[in-house]
């Protein structure tokens, strides 16, 4: 007679299902270790991360080697770039502003994308200054609203009781960076062996995959349209924690616009090679990436406005170490090491807190300011400002200056701290 179903399955005197119980075990604690999967929709959003930053990633290395095979001056290839400079501070709260009033926020992520496409393609077509500094402001003018568009719509699709999760949005987020790091080391190989006058061909077609990309977002998740317009967002800038949450942006990102215009210029400077300049760089990303991998194990432990405190403080101290002993390569890769916490960070932070200070219907035009006032504003004013500081004063007081810069991006952040605790 078969004995039963309870005496026959006994485990753990089995010493061969106990061995295979420890080893489940195991596996179970290792694999707790790695980000589970993405749920949908959020591949897709990753995937439009990853062309967009893999566009930006080609445009902006690249184009200025174009616009020199073209016979473009230096003074008219900076125009150009402050040109782009300038579609950020007009292009993102136009986008924003419909964002929030239709409610219909990847509908104009496939607009602006297409605006994209129109634009790449059209640069086929043109290689006297002035057309081509006309396509390259369209170009950036529809690729301005991608952004904002993408982190409010993420923003809101990752929203909880408790806020913002910081955890599947740096999942998402960090295939952006992946996306640039990689757009930067192929099509340099593309270029390489294809020809600079093959630059356009190359733009049109990763502006294509942006399309694409943006073409495979889900649309039920958008926000419901309401009868009643939106909130008025200068209320909100009137706010104590809003207008020093904005200050702190500006001048850590102008702080930034150093290393972003003139590093690669100062390392050459002091006689680092390329290959220096392109491993200092790829450390940056690098930690970059890992940040925004794993930060839903850490991020949590300090509120935004703390990160923010974090960020300034130890972009103050990054820039003066750039300043004051540069000349040391020990130096610099630990400059370049803390790029985790003065861009992830920083970035991961404001995003909370735009979601925090900019609820609802007005989150898009919150987006939208935090790209102006950021990287927009800052980026005009530290790239006409740092290279006037470099022709009269030399790289070193710039990068002080920077230094500068960061430290009153903490003051403004600590104030904020302040003001969001009274709130």
């Amino acid at each position: 007679m078969w004995p039963s179903r309870s005496r026959r399955w006994r485990p753990r005197h089995d010493s061969g299902v106990q061995t295979i119980d420890v080893e489940a075990r195991r596996l179970k604690s290792a694999s707790a270790l790695l980000p589970a999967p993405l749920p949908a929709p959020l591949p897709a959003f990753a995937l439009l991360s990853f062309t967009y930053f893999a566009a930006i990633g080609l445009f902006n290395p690249y184009a200025p080697l174009w616009f020199k095979e073209l016979g473009f001056s230096t003074f008219a290839i900076g125009g150009i770039a402050a040109l782009q400079s300038c579609t950020r501070i007009v292009g993102p709260y136009g986008w924003g502003w419909l964002g929030d009033h239709t409610g219909q926020r990847v509908t104009l992520i496939r607009l602006a994308c297409a605006g994209c496409v129109v634009s790449a393609f059209s640069l086929l077509f043109v290689e006297s200054l002035w057309p081509v500094a006309a396509v390259t402001a369209l170009l950036f003018l529809a690729n301005s609203g991608v952004v904002p568009l993408y982190e409010t719509s993420l923003a809101h699709l990752l929203s909880n009781g408790q806020g913002l999760d910081a955890g599947k949005y740096g999942r998402v987020r960090v295939w952006g960076s992946v996306g640039f790091i990689a757009s930067v080391t192929a099509f340099g190989f593309v270029l390489e062996r294809a020809g600079v006058r093959a630059f356009p061909w190359v733009v049109a077609g990763m502006n294509l995959l942006l399309l694409w990309a943006a073409l495979r977002l889900p649309r039920g998740h958008e926000e419901v349209a309401h009868d009643e317009p939106p909130p008025a967002v200068l209320q909100l800038l009137r706010q104590p924690e809003v207008a020093w949450f904005f200050a702190s942006i500006f001048f850590t990102v102008l702080a930034h616009t150093a290393m972003y215009a003139f590093f690669s210029l100062y390392l050459v400077h002091l006689g680092y090679g390329k290959s220096a300049v392109g491993a200092l760089w790829a450390v940056a990303v690098a930690v970059e990436i890992l940040f925004f991998w794993t930060q839903g194990r850490f991020f949590s432990r300090l509120p935004p406005a703390g990160w923010l405190q974090v960020v300034a403080a130890v972009a103050t101290a990054r820039f003066a170490a750039t300043a004051g002993a540069g000349h040391l390569g020990w130096v610099l890769v630990l400059a370049q090491v803390s790029h985790a916490v003065t861009f992830a960070a920083h970035h991961a932070a404001c995003i909370s807190l735009i979601h925090h200070l900019f609820p609802g219907r007005a989150r898009g035009r919150g987006q939208a300011l935090y790209t102006i006032l950021g990287y927009g504003l800052s980026g005009v004013l530290g790239g006409f400002g740092g290279g006037w500081m470099i022709e009269r004063l030399g790289y070193e007081p710039t990068f002080w200056a920077a230094s500068a810069a960061a430290a009153l991006g903490w003051l403004c952040a600590r104030r904020c701290a302040r003001a969001l605790a009274r709130a």
